[in-house]
C-alpha cells in the first residue's frame, strides 16, 4: 500500500483542509431527505459488476445531494441578486459538478446516481451527464502518434475540444454537442454525439478531470478542464482493493460482452482463468496503475470532497474540504 495523505489527515486531524466523518456519521445528514430512488432503477444504473446497495445510496449519497442542492440554491439566489443589482435579468449558467477517481473504483456508477439523485430535487430538475472517455483521439490518431499504450493518460484526450465544450457549456451555450465513446469497440463512435442544452447541473466524470493545467516553456497560460468546476470529488480506494476490481471485471467481461467477435478485445474471451489474470495483472500494472501514481492519484488533495471505499467497496470515510 503506498503512503497516503490520507493517513496524514487522520494523523493531524486539526491541521487538514478536510473534516472527516465515518460512514454512519455522514448518513446521519441526510435528516428527513427521502429516497427517490427505487431497486429496479438502483439496478439499472448499475456498472458491470458493481456492488452498491440502497442502504449505502441513502447513507452516502442523499447526503451529498442534500449538501449539493444547498450549495446549488445559493448558487442560484447570487444569480438573482446579481440581476437585481445589475437592473437586469442574468442567464443561469449550469452548476458543473467534476467526479475523478481511477480505472474500476466505480466513477461512472457513481455519478449516474448523483444525477439522478440530484434531478429529482424541485428546483433543478434538469441535469445531464457527460464523461471525458468521449474526447479520447480516435484510435487512429493514438496508433499513430504511439499512445495506444498509454489510453487514459492526459496526452490521450483531445484536451482542446474539451476546454471548448466546458466553456459553452459554462456560459450558457445551447445545444453544445460532445462526442461518444463506446466501451465495446474501445473507440470514438464516428458522427455520434450527445448534446448538452443548458442544463440546471452538469456532472462531468473522468480519469483526470482534477489535474491542474501544466505549462510547457513559452506557454500561455490557458483553463483547464477542473477551473470549470463549481463541487468535484475524489472516489478513493487502496490501490490493492482497485486492483483486485479491476481483475475480477476483466473476468466478467471475457465470460460476456467479450465473446462477442465484434468487440475489441473478443481475442481475450480466449484466455484461460489463469491467462487471463495475467493478463489483466499486466494491464493494470502499465497503464492504469501508472497512470494512477503519475496523473490521478496526486490530484486526490485538490478535491472538495474524498470519498473512500473499504475492501468490500461500501464507501467507509468520507472527507469534506473546510470552507
Amino acid at each position: 500500500m503506498v503512503a497516503t495523505d490520507i493517513e496524514t489527515i487522520e494523523e493531524k486531524k486539526s491541521l487538514s483542509p478536510f473534516r472527516h466523518f465515518t460512514a454512519a456519521d455522514w448518513g446521519r445528514l441526510r435528516q428527513d431527505t427521502p429516497l427517490p430512488l427505487s431497486e429496479r432503477e438502483l439496478e439499472e444504473l448499475k456498472g458491470f459488476g458493481e456492488r452498491i446497495s440502497l442502504d449505502e445510496v441513502s447513507e452516502i449519497f442523499l447526503p451529498l445531494s442534500r449538501l449539493l442542492n444547498l450549495y446549488i440554491g445559493e448558487t442560484q439566489e447570487l444569480y438573482r441578486v446579481t440581476s437585481d443589482f445589475l437592473g437586469r435579468e442574468q442567464d443561469k449558467v449550469p452548476y458543473i459538478v467534476g467526479v475523478a477517481g481511477s480505472v474500476a473504483v466505480g466513477k461512472s456508477t457513481m455519478a449516474r446516481i448523483l444525477r439522478t439523485l440530484l434531478a429529482r430535487w424541485p428546483n433543478h430538475p434538469k441535469v445531464d451527464l457527460i464523461t471525458t472517455d468521449g474526447f479520447l483521439y480516435p484510435n487512429a490518431v493514438l496508433e499513430k502518434r504511439g499512445l495506444m499504450q498509454r489510453k487514459g493518460f492526459p496526452e490521450s484526450f483531445d484536451i482542446k475540444r474539451l476546454i471548448r465544450f466546458l466553456s459553452d457549456v459554462k456560459a450558457g451555450s445551447p445545444r453544445v454537442e460532445a462526442p461518444v465513446y463506446s466501451h465495446f469497440t474501445y473507440d470514438i463512435l464516428q458522427g455520434e454525439t450527445v448534446s448538452v442544452d443548458q442544463p440546471d447541473i452538469l456532472v462531468v466524470e473522468g480519469l483526470n478531470v482534477l489535474q491542474p493545467w501544466k505549462p510547457a516553456d513559452g506557454d500561455e497560460p490557458q483553463p483547464f478542464v477542473s477551473d470549470f468546476f463549481d463541487f468535484s470529488i475524489y472516489l478513493d480506494a487502496d490501490e490493492e482493493a482497485i486492483r483486485r476490481w479491476y481483475i475480477e471485471r476483466f473476468l466478467s467481461l471475457r465470460r460476456t460482452s467479450f465473446k462477442d467477435p465484434a468487440a475489441y478485445f473478443h481475442r481475450y474471451s480466449k484466455l484461460t482463468e489463469d491467462e487471463a489474470v495475467k493478463t489483466a495483472d499486466a494491464i493494470w500494472t502499465s497503464i492504469n496503475l501508472a497512470n494512477l501514481h503519475k496523473n490521478i492519484l496526486p490530484t486526490r488533495q485538490r478535491a472538495d470532497l474524498i470519498l473512500r471505499k473499504g475492501d468490500d467497496h461500501r464507501i467507509r470515510d468520507v472527507y469534506l474540504r473546510k470552507l
